[in-house]
């Protein structure tokens, strides 16, 4: 088994006294967001011990340690999915990179569908809470307790302080974003319209196949969490439109412009904190 600290050392060898302050995880046609960090160093994720290339189109797999407004950030350009076949230690390995680099805050971001008729694509929303349906935790197995505790509590996952950041960040930009609970499914099916139909029983006001089970990750290791999706689409059986991955990569790159403007705030905010 690869350890953190073999993994940590190659990445020093291209980064040797860099610090991050927070963490940014770009999702399906948001990989755009990365190209805003100036003085930029990429790493390959496949040149990191315990981790791999994705193979999913619109994730680029590099690890991007740069600036944006003048904050040092951590990049992951492209999310790897256990869908994939990646074993969820290796998705473990990708969200504590950000705590190792001195991060105590991540922004998870998804391209997600819609549960609801009146939010459709192009809109943001950020998440106020989850519910967990990958499959398997990805915290199953030995604990290390230099990482976190054997049982972590999910409460406050999506943290209050950086959403309310972020709401001041959406009022000043006049950028309005939405509020709700995200569900992730295993995938990489799309869901039926009678899984959507659960789902909004249960609460689910936006759905991807992924932010969930990395949400619980860094909850572990005690960084601070913000999700935003971007809206794709509606859901299977709310809308004419048939659910595609190429629909979510054309949507998901036409909210980046907006993602763009409340990340870059939001991180000026998140840079300012006082620990």
């Amino acid at each position: 088994m690869i350890t953190m600290q073999e993994t940590m050392d190659v990445i020093r060898k291209y980064a040797p006294q860099f610090t991050a302050k927070v963490g940014i995880l770009l999702g399906s046609g948001l990989g755009a967001v990365a190209e805003q960090l100036t003085h930029p160093i990429t790493i390959p994720y496949q040149a990191i011990p315990g981790l791999q290339a994705g193979s999913v189109a619109g994730h680029a797999s590099l690890l991007v340690l740069g600036f944006l407004q003048d904050v040092p950030v951590v990049c992951l350009k492209g999310r790897l999915h256990s869908y994939e076949g990646v074993s969820y230690q290796s998705i473990c390995t990708l969200i504590r990179i950000v705590k190792q680099l001195g991060a105590d805050d991540i922004i998870l971001t998804a391209a997600g569908g819609s549960l609801s008729v009146e939010m459709d694509s192009g809109e943001i929303m950020m998440v106020t809470d989850q519910i967990h349906f990958q499959s398997g935790n990805p915290l199953v197995g030995p604990n290390d307790e230099s990482i976190g505790p054997r049982f972590p509590s999910m409460e406050n996952a999506y943290n209050d302080e950086s959403r309310n950041l972020l709401l001041e960040v959406s009022k000043h930009l006049d950028i309005p974003v939405r509020e709700g609970i995200h569900a992730s499914s295993p995938g990489p099916s799309f869901e039926t319209p009678a899984e959507i139909r659960a789902y909004r029983t249960l609460g689910a006001d936006s759905i991807s196949m992924s932010m969930t089970s990395e949400t619980i990750i860094a909850r572990h290791c005690d960084l601070r969490v913000l999700g935003l999706v971007a809206i794709t689409n509606l859901a299977a059986g709310l809308g004419h439109e048939k659910v595609t991955h190429e629909l979510t990569l054309q949507h998901g790159e036409a909210t980046t412009h907006k993602l763009i403007k409340l990340i870059s705030g939001v991180v000026v905010k998140m840079g300012q904190r006082i620990e």
